[in-house]
C-alpha cells in the first residue's frame, strides 16, 4: 500500500533558491528585451505607415 514516508526529492538551501530566482528574473528581462528588440525591427523594416491602418 502507499508508503508513510514522503519523498522530498532535491532540496535546495536558501542561498540556491536565491541565485536559482536571480536567473530566472535575468532571463525573464533577456526573454522580454529580444521581444521587445524583433518589435522594434519589424515596425523599422515595415516603415512607419504600418502604424496608419485603414479601420
Amino acid at each position: 500500500m502507499a508508503s508513510t514516508k514522503q519523498k522530498r526529492g532535491i532540496v535546495l538551501t536558501e542561498e540556491q533558491q536565491r541565485i536559482r530566482r536571480t536567473r530566472s528574473i535575468a532571463l525573464a528581462l533577456v526573454l522580454a528585451g529580444f521581444a521587445i528588440l524583433f518589435y522594434l525591427v519589424t515596425i523599422v523594416k515595415l516603415g512607419p505607415g504600418v502604424l496608419n491602418r485603414p479601420l
